[in-house]
Order: C-alpha cells, then structure tokens, then sequence
C-alpha cells in the first residue's frame, strides 16, 4: 500500500502538517514510517479512520488526554464516552454561562436593584447529625447559619471525622464574605482547595482519609453552591422537589454513559463508589458550582447519603411539603432513616428561606 506524504494526509484527514507533528509527539498518532534520510513522515490511508476521528474530537474541544481514551474504546465504548464528556461539558458551559451573566448584570449596575430587594432575605434551619444503627462512630458532620448551610461525610475508618470536619471549617470563615453569590463561586473553589490539601496531609500510614462536602452559602436573594462526592442538595419549591446536585459515583456514571437505567442505581452493589472526593485521588479534587435565585417559601435540604439512600426520593418529597418547620420535618426525616434500618450515619440540614 502506497504511503502518504505528511501534506497529503493532512489534507485528506481533515488535519494541519502541525497537528499531526504534535499527535505524533504525544503518541496519539504516530506515522506509519519515517524517511531515513529525509526524516519526512509517512502515514498509511489505513490511518485516516483513527485521523478524522482525533480531527472532529477535537474540534468539538475534547482533550488530547481524553481523545487518548476514546480512540482506544471499541464503537459502542467511544460514543458512549463522547456522550458523557458531552453531558459534562454542557452543564459547565451552563455553569459558566449563569456566572457570566450574573457578572455582566454587576458590571451594569443593573444588579445593584435585586440586590436590595433580596436582602431582607433569611434561613429559618434546623439540623441533624446521627450515627445510626449499625456504625460505633460518627463521620457525617452538619452545619447551618443564617448565611451558610453544610453537609460532609467523611469515609470510615482513621480521619474520616476529623475529614468531614475540616471540609465544613473551611466555609464557615466564608460567612462574612461580602459581594454577589458570582463573586463568591471562585471564593468557594479556593476553600475546597484548601480543605482537600488539609484533608491529604491528614494520611496515617497506609489510610488516606476522603470526605464529601455540599454546601450553599447565600448572599441576599442567590446562592453559592458547592459540591463534591454524594451528599445532596434538593429544594422544595411549590411542591415540587428538585436534586440540584449530580452524584460523583461510579453508578452514577454508568447512569450518564446510558450503561445503566436511573432505577437500577439505588440496588448497585457499588452505588457508594465514590469518584470524586476531597483527599481522593491523585490530583486537586474539581468541585461542581452553581448558582441559585432563592425564593420565599422555598425549602432546602442537604443530607449525607445516610438518608438519600434509604428513604426514597417520593418520601422525602411528602415530609419536606408538610406543614411544619425545619425543627419537625429534620426530626421526622431521622426518624424515617431509622424506619428503614439507618445502616449509615445520618446528617440533615432542612432551611426555609423567609422574609427577615
């Protein structure tokens, strides 16, 4: 089979001379010979396949880290990792967008009037923390004020309190944080940064310590939110219960990539995988941030997954939309945790947002 000159496999897959220099630096896309004497790259027309595959991945932005991964996945494998980056690129594109927003609303004054309006606003909460029935410790951790409310749960065994305690600190010198919930989000980062340092050097022998943290810190009518790992976030606005956070677990994941249907998640022998964590890993953790409008009535709720995964989605909707307060609805949220074995430890944060 007659090879190809660099020039003309660019041309035919769609690429430049000075991409597949560099894809043949990376390894991504090696020539099929090189010119002893000349030193020119040669390619192969059976190349081309994998060529205009790299060239269209990459013009919709993938990594080269990620197009790696991909290129070595069978048909089926590749769409569905396509699919998931997809999906993640979206909702930060989406993120991003509502920070952008918020930004230039600031920027042109025309922000200063909600702002006002929105700052007679406040959390009415209550707050749980249990060990359940079958643990002889405590790694959960919970915390609300009238500006910050909090969940982490740290993993069993050596630091996994002392973990989901740091995770909280770090937020709560953020209380008195002045500026717009958008100006707060990298703020946000920067604490979660320094909880997952803090959390990492906390290793004992071979046990390194992890904990989840969610969070939503609120400046006037908006919220910050924060999230990694599997505790949960949900509002309860005109009688209609949202998840406003996206697991970081293994199931979770075969959920997105569409290896695995929504009610399925709930029995996976490994539905407590995490794959994100503060101290997991081996690279800084990536937090998910968001933005939220808070509205008078609403009523928030962030648990470990010491609830959300033992009473099903439809009673926590009917406890949260009963006619009581954030004392007797965290109460009765525990008492159904406990009504159906409480194999995990238990931490709960209900809040109504209210007029001051």
């Amino acid at each position: 089979m007659e090879l190809l000159t660099i020039g003309s496999f660019a041309r035919a897959a769609g690429l430049t001379p000075k991409a597949l220099r560099l894809y043949d630096e990376t390894g991504l896309l090696p020539p099929a010979a090189v010119d002893p004497e000349s030193g020119y790259r040669l390619y192969s027309p059976d190349q081309l396949e994998r060529a205009r595959l790299i060239a269209t991945l990459r013009r919709i932005g993938m990594p080269l880290a990620e197009i790696r991964r991909v290129c070595e996945l069978p048909a089926a494998g590749a769409a569905d990792a396509v699919r998931a980056w997809w999906r993640h690129v979206t909702a930060d594109t989406v993120a991003r967008s509502r920070v952008a927003t918020h930004l230039v609303d600031l920027l042109s004054g025309r922000d200063t009037t909600m702002s006002d309006a929105n700052q007679a606003l406040g959390f009415r909460f209550a707050v749980r923390c249990e060990t359940g029935t079958a643990r002889d410790s405590n790694e959960d951790a919970a915390y609300a004020s009238e500006r910050l409310l909090a969940v982490a749960d740290g993993m069993r065994g050596p630091g996994g309190a002392a973990a989901s305690a740091a995770a909280i600190d770090a937020l709560t010198s953020l209380e008195a944080a002045d500026g717009p919930a958008a100006a707060l989000l990298p703020v946000l980062a920067d604490a979660v940064a320094d909880a997952d340092r803090t959390v990492r050097r906390a290793a004992v022998d071979d046990h390194q310590p992890v904990t989840t943290l969610t969070a939503l810190l609120r400046s006037g009518g908006q919220l910050a939110l924060v999230h990694v790992g599997d505790t949960r976030a949900y509002v309860l606005r005109s009688g209609e219960l949202s998840q406003l956070t996206r697991d970081h677990t293994y199931v979770q994941s075969l959920v997105d990539r569409g290896a695995l249907a929504a009610d399925e998640a709930a029995t996976h022998p490994r539905r407590a995988l995490l794959v994100r964590a503060l101290g997991a890993g081996g690279t800084p953790v990536e937090a998910d941030l968001a933005l939220r409008t808070v509205v008078v009535g609403d009523r928030y709720l962030l648990c470990s997954d010491g609830l959300s995964a033992v009473v099903d989605r439809a009673d926590l909707a009917a406890t949260l939309g009963a006619a009581a307060g954030p004392e007797e609805v965290v109460d009765r949220l525990v008492e159904l945790a406990y009504e159906h074995g409480a194999p995990d430890n238990v931490a709960c944060v209900v809040a109504d947002v209210v007029t001051a």
